[in-house]
């Protein structure tokens, strides 16, 4: 485990506070969780650019190709409910 000094500004700090209050975690964990969440965010972002960057056009549509066009069963289907 390692130690950092970490200066945020007043309102940063009091809001990290409530909400690792809110989830019942110290402020440490909490601001240990946002980081493991934006390094989650940010690698996948760079993995998934990597491999579009891999593919090409002419793969892509051999496989799409081999899916059958017919109707998905109702239970396969998406619906969108209007409020």
């Amino acid at each position: 485990m390692s130690t950092i000094s970490l200066r945020l500004p007043a309102y940063l700090h009091e809001r990290v506070r409530e909400l690792a209050d809110r989830e019942g975690i110290s402020i440490n964990q909490f601001i240990s969780l946002a980081l493991a969440e934006k390094l989650s965010a940010l690698m996948t972002e760079e993995y998934l650019g990597q491999r579009a960057r891999s593919g090409d056009w002419e793969s892509f549509e051999k496989a799409l190709a081999k899916v059958a066009d017919i109707e998905p069963e109702a239970k396969g289907r998406l619906y969108r409910e209007i409020i």
